[in-house]
């Protein structure tokens, strides 16, 4: 069996390696981060859309396929489990997305922030050139990963 993903064909050791973590659980959970805090004007923001079928497939359109420099997806995973393909390159491990422990306090204001901005310290690069509803898009589209148990 193979998994197409971004246009690489994952086949034999290393599709069965990505498979194996999956069947192993969701990534890790809580995740304890250390991420820099958005200045406080980003962290009074709340998300000023709504979570509509269009605004949140937009979001997963942008996660799944579109972002550039690479699909968010390529490290948090297609289900925004941190375990994407680039799971074993990255450190500190790429965010777990399904954690409500992490997910749940994690203010609207800092995601936004840090999907501008990148993540120092981390593999997040910036996507500044998104436009601001394209980033509140995407940010409903994480949410909808994580629910509270």
């Amino acid at each position: 069996m193979a998994i197409l993903l971004a246009g690489l064909c994952l086949s034999g050791p290393a599709f069965a390696k990505h498979a194996k973590e999956h069947q192993e659980g969701p990534g890790i959970c809580p995740q304890p981060r250390q991420t820099v805090t958005a200045p406080d004007e980003f962290l009074q923001l709340k998300n000023p859309l709504t979570a509509t079928p269009q605004n949140v497939l937009a979001g997963q359109t942008l996660f799944q396929v579109d972002a550039k420099p690479s699909p968010c997806r390529l490290c948090h995973g297609i289900s925004g489990d941190g375990l994407g393909i680039m799971f074993h390159q990255v450190q500190p491990k790429p965010r777990n997305f399904t954690c409500y422990q992490t997910m749940g306090d994690l203010p609207d204001g800092q995601l936004f922030w840090i999907i501008k901005n990148g993540s120092p310290g981390t593999a997040m690069p910036s996507f500044n050139y998104l436009e601001d509803d394209q980033v509140w898009q995407l940010i409903l589209y994480l949410r909808s990963f994580s629910k509270k148990e």
